[in-house]
């Protein structure tokens, strides 16, 4: 049988190991974590040979669907975007996996936590195989409430609870956004057909694309400005996008997600919940390359995020609070890849997924490291470490790697080096081509500040935690080799798989949507009015240098700093600049006090109290005027019959006379 007819097993089997470990997991070996393990395995077995034979057979896409109810359906589509995404999620989730029966061995909720685990996986995977929008939604949802279990696993901590609904609620502006976007495109494709079409699943991606120019000459009015549906609708999908994919300004419910086991922050943060935005994104990129507007408006927001949120990793002194922030910048250089598009057209697909595959490898294995001085020291503030080298020297050692790969070094103008120098300096450079088209520099210099600052807070980190003398007596240990190992592979990765696939990869990737027999490029310039540029790697020497340049100025600032301590840069706290860094902002403040409160809260809830008063004083209205009513005709009970026989024979009487004047009438 082709391995194709398998596919549907990829989600299936997590999720069949959700409910095994959910329900028996407690009677179960290490709380039932062999379940997940194993169901995960083979979900990635099942996705590398999915991708190996797409890779020597690029026309097998494989498409199923089957009739769900009116004009949608349920169905698959692994084309190649997919299959490196499914891949990637598989792998990094089993490794985490199997992290994690050393991480959690001590839980007295273990198989919660696997079950748990297990769901998210499942979420992501069915995300990332649906073949239609509204399926992708459903699936969306899923993880959304799955990352919100996990956030808040250990609910016992006010905390914990209080970043779960934080992250929740935060991400559901960007849901209702998505959702609102499906809805303006459901009507669109109605409109097109005139009602539903007999033979077609009206949101099936293939079906989407193909109306691409129908639902770009839809207009409507917005504050006087004729816009696009197609604009309208990429920019709805793309608020989606900011809510999963933590971009300013909803980035602010990722840092609070560190209340979880550090595992899930890895699991977040590298291969599911994060990664969904980007690749709504990238999935529905016909639609965008078809919108300029919205992709130039990705571009300035992807590049102030990389750059908003490094300067604040770069004050944080919680070891996981510093990749949070890592993260959220890291995603906004993934999307800044995908607004490149206004430039260099479909191939900017492949430069961010590349980017979001390589980011998943360093990413979790910074996070498993972290979790490992975590559970061997006890603690994750990094003023209370130092010298955790000289006890854990496997931890240090691969972290090391992931660091360098996450600052971006390697030899530019070749293909020697760290996988995040590979596919990160490709960003930057096509950030250069957009400067140089557009004559607007704003994003390359977001991107080139990113660089320096993403160098300077990573080796901040690991000079603070792992060289010098301990600041305190924490003891430490190695971690197991459950744990290390998953370490280990994941720095391979994190070293090498930029070197041996970015040309491949690319190749790869540029082929996604094939299938659709559309030149996307040339519908994209006929809609857009706007001319693709190429010439990525052909920049000024200086340009092609200056990324690895600021690696190593943040790396020797922070050497002098925190090593050799040959710089004082103590700064007061009364330092307004410090201040508001530190203070991230004040953005909780004004987003939860200045928004949430007085707006939401005190507003809407002042709303709903008139409204409330009105609908009281409506009830109460009627039901006074109906007890006056019995009052007023309790008098006519009077219980004499006399009474009674007049009244019914003024009745019969006015009643004969109506019928009399009636007839005459006729």
């Amino acid at each position: 049988m082709p391995i194709g007819d398998f596919a549907f097993l990829i989600p299936l089997l997590p999720a069949l190991a959700f409910v095994i470990t959910f329900f028996f997991g407690k009677r179960m070996y290490v709380g039932g974590a062999l379940v997940p393990i194993g169901a995960i395995s083979l979900s990635f077995v099942i996705s590398l040979l999915i991708t190996l034979n797409l890779l020597q057979n690029p026309d097998e896409v494989i498409a199923q669907s089957t009739h769900w109810f009116g004009a949608f359906n349920l169905g698959i589509l692994i084309d190649p975007l997919a299959a490196v995404m499914l891949t990637m999620v598989s792998l990094v989730s089993l490794l985490i996996h199997i992290y994690s029966v050393g991480y959690m061995a001590h839980d007295k909720s273990q198989s919660r936590y696997f079950a748990e685990t297990a769901l998210f996986t499942c979420a992501m995977l069915g995300l990332i195989l649906s073949d239609n929008i509204l399926q992708m939604f459903v699936f969306w949802e899923l993880v959304g409430l799955s990352s919100y279990l996990l956030i808040g696993f250990w609910y016992g901590k006010p905390s914990a609870a209080s970043a779960a609904k934080k992250a929740f609620l935060t991400t559901r502006i960007g849901d209702v956004m998505f959702l609102a976007g499906i809805i303006i495109l459901f009507s669109d494709i109605f409109t097109i057909y005139n009602g539903f079409p007999e033979n077609a699943y009206m949101l099936q991606f293939t079906e989407i694309f193909s109306h691409i120019p129908e639902i770009a000459g839809i207009n409507a009015q917005i504050f006087g400005f004729e816009v696009s549906h197609l604009t309208l609708i990429t920019l709805l999908f793309f608020g989606g996008a900011v809510g999963k994919s933590g971009q300013f300004p909803l980035h602010v419910w990722l840092p609070d997600a560190m209340e979880g086991p550090t595992t899930v922050s890895a699991l977040i943060h590298a291969a599911t919940m994060v990664t969904a935005g980007v690749y709504l994104v990238a999935r529905t990129f016909p639609m965008f390359i078809s919108a300029p507007d919205t992709l130039i408006v990705i571009a300035y927001l992807g590049g102030f995020t990389a750059l908003f949120a490094a300067t604040m990793a770069i004050v944080m002194n919680d070891l996981k609070r510093v990749l949070a922030y890592s993260t959220i910048s890291q995603l906004g250089y993934m999307m800044l890849g995908l607004g490149m598009g206004a430039v260099i057209g479909m191939e900017a697909v492949g430069l961010s997924i590349f980017h979001l595959i390589n980011h998943a490898f360093f990413k979790a294995l910074l996070f498993l490291c972290a979790g490992s001085v975590i559970h061997a020291v006890g603690t994750h503030d990094m003023r209370e470490l130092g010298g955790v080298g000289k006890v854990m020297p496997i931890t240090a050692i691969t972290m090391l790697f992931a660091g360098l790969s996450l600052a971006g070094f390697g030899i530019p103008g070749t293909i020697i080096g760290t996988s995040g120098f590979l596919s990160k300096d490709a960003i930057i450079e096509a950030a250069f081509l957009f400067g140089e088209h557009s004559h607007n520099w704003l994003p390359y210099v977001f991107a080139i500040l990113g660089a320096f600052l993403t160098s300077a807070y990573i080796f901040r980190l690991l000079f603070m935690t792992f060289t010098g003398k301990p600041r305190t007596d924490y003891g430490g240990h190695e971690s197991p080799l459950s744990m290390t190992v998953p370490l280990i592979i994941l720095a391979a990765f994190s070293l090498f798989f930029g070197m041996f696939t970015t040309g491949i990869f690319s190749r790869f990737l540029d082929g996604t949507f094939n299938f659709l027999n559309m030149n996307l490029n040339e519908l994209a310039a006929s809609l857009g009015n706007y001319e693709l540029v190429h010439g990525a790697g052909h920049e000024p020497l200086i340009i092609l240098w200056l990324p690895l340049i600021v690696a190593v100025a943040g790396l020797l600032i922070t050497y002098l700093i925190y090593h050799r301590r040959l710089l004082d840069v103590s700064v007061s706290r009364n330092n307004p600049v410090y201040k508001l860094v530190y203070n991230r902002y004040y953005q909780n403040e004004i987003l939860t006090e200045a928004f949430a409160i007085k707006f939401v809260y005190e507003g809407v809830s002042l709303a709903l109290y008139h409204i409330d008063r009105g609908i009281n004083w409506i009830v109460n209205a009627i039901g006074s005027a109906f007890i006056e009513a019995g009052h007023m005709f309790r008098h006519v009970q009077t219980g004499v019959v006399q009474n009674y026989a007049t009244a019914i024979i003024a009745g019969v009487s006015l009643l004969a006379i109506l019928v009399k004047i009636i007839m005459e009438v006729i």
